[in-house]
């Protein structure tokens, strides 16, 4: 059989695509690259070098020195209360332990300590095996674990500041020596405070800069 005249037009030629073809596409393929180019991975590793950079940072030694400070601050105020709680005699002393500040602040403080220790030990795990902690819902958690630890137990140092101002500054029915211990385990509660809204801030900035 003989083929037909209009099969002999229809084969398909290997001509190459003319140059106003070819740089379009070679345009829009150049911008479908993987992203992991030499130039984003510098960038990722220059981000991931200012996240370690930054005080408080999870996962770093400046980190784990704020957790562990934040620790020794709540268990001396925790020990200033019980030691007072212990060797008092002033009739007074039970009037103010019996306050809901002194209360408030004796439930928030070993809160603290048990937040801050476990940060710690999270802190010491990672620097110990190199892990890196710089995850997004990672730090959105300490974000808000230190957002509500920090404004807790600065509204219990100030509620008991207070509460010891009536009794002891105030009323002159507290001069003994519990009542001193009470005062400074207020003032550990506040440097506690700060240190916590210290791990806030860095907390904040640093998820601030995930985007």
């Amino acid at each position: 059989m003989r083929a037909s005249p209009w099969l002999k037009h229809s084969k398909i030629s290997h001509r190459p695509l003319p140059g106003w073809l070819l740089h379009p596409l070679h345009a829009a393929l150049s911008t479908l690259q993987s992203p992991t180019t030499p130039g984003s991975r510098e960038t990722s590793m220059t981000k991931a070098k200012r996240m370690e950079q930054m005080v408080g940072s999870p996962g770093t030694w400046s980190g784990m020195v704020l957790r562990v400070s934040q620790c020794v601050f709540a268990a001396a105020s925790v020990c200033a209360m019980l030691t007072a709680f212990l060797f008092s005699e002033s009739p007074a002393f039970f009037y103010l332990m019996d306050s809901p500040a002194l209360c408030f602040m004796g439930t928030m403080m070993p809160l603290q300590l048990v937040w801050s220790l476990g940060l710690a030990c999270v802190d010491i795990y990672a620097m110990r095996n190199r892990k890196d902690l710089h995850e997004r819902t990672f730090v959105f958690f300490l974000v808000v674990g230190d957002g509500i630890m920090a404004f807790l137990t600065f509204t219990a140092a100030c509620a008991s500041a207070g509460a010891s101002t009536l009794y002891v500054g105030d009323v002159y029915l507290c001069r003994k020596v519990a009542c001193g211990q009470i005062v400074l385990s207020i003032i550990l509660t506040f440097i506690a405070s700060l240190l916590a809204a210290t791990s806030f801030f860095s907390m904040f900035s640093l998820h601030a800069s995930f985007f």
